[in-house]
């Protein structure tokens, strides 16, 4: 009796443990996502290259939190509550690592950016709104709230319309605007689509970046209240 009651114990540490890495290496993805719009606004050659290197260790986090719910969910034939709770963080890691990847696009862009063609595109509202998210997903993980899911789902709408309309901005100023004066070779149009090409794949990718937060949004509230209402 002893025996089964500390290995029981036991397995409610690993699993306390488990949340508690997870929400660590949120907290690591979230700094290198905050410092990948640092290094875009700041046109930050170091900073971009710091969050660039520093892919490695997420992905080593991964992949050891990876094999931690495996080994759980082998060793341990967890119930049904705790299942979920194992599945759910699995898939989180996934997306945090996948937001991780896009915080190095940031770090990419920041280093190809050489002037801001088009400055009323708020990239940084967008990028902070982003952020927002995340934190507000990996809180309700944390404290297992499910209306902290629905809120970051409601969250999305917004950046959703923020990205659209940055995107159209972007287009309609690229029609409207002079930004290849009289003489200007092929050489100068070829650096004006790339700048575009760049912004646009700035704003997708933090309109991704939301996705992926909404995706851990979803998957704790079908941890918490076995609801599958927010997966897609």
């Amino acid at each position: 009796m002893a025996c089964t009651v500390m290995a029981r114990t036991n397995y409610q540490s690993s699993l306390e443990e488990l949340r508690d890495d997870v929400l660590y290496m949120s907290e690591v993805v979230a700094e290198r996502l905050r410092a990948g719009l640092d290094a875009l606004e700041r046109k930050d050659e170091r900073l971009a290259r710091e969050v660039i290197e520093g892919d490695d260790e997420i992905n080593d986090m991964y992949l050891e939190l990876e094999g931690t719910c495996v080994d759980l969910i082998a060793l341990q034939q967890p119930v049904a509550s705790d299942l979920r709770f194992i599945a759910a963080s699995f898939k989180i890691i996934t997306d945090l690592e996948r937001i991780a990847d896009l915080a190095v696009n940031l770090g990419g862009y920041a280093l190809d950016a050489q002037r801001d063609l088009f400055p009323d595109v708020d990239m940084q509202r967008i990028g902070r709104t982003t952020l927002e998210m995340l934190d507000d997903a990996m809180s309700a993980y944390a404290d297992e709230d499910a209306d902290g899911c629905y809120a970051v789902a409601d969250h999305d709408e917004e950046v959703d319309a923020m990205c659209e309309a940055a995107s159209e901005l972007v287009v309609r100023d690229l029609i409207e605007g002079d930004y290849l004066g009289d003489g200007e070779g092929d050489e100068e149009l070829e650096s004006l689509m790339q700048d575009v090409s760049r912004l646009l794949l700035t704003i997708r990718d933090l309109e991704r970046i939301g996705d992926h937060a909404v995706n851990v949004a979803a998957r704790t509230l079908y941890m918490v209240e076995n609801d599958d209402e927010l997966l897609y």
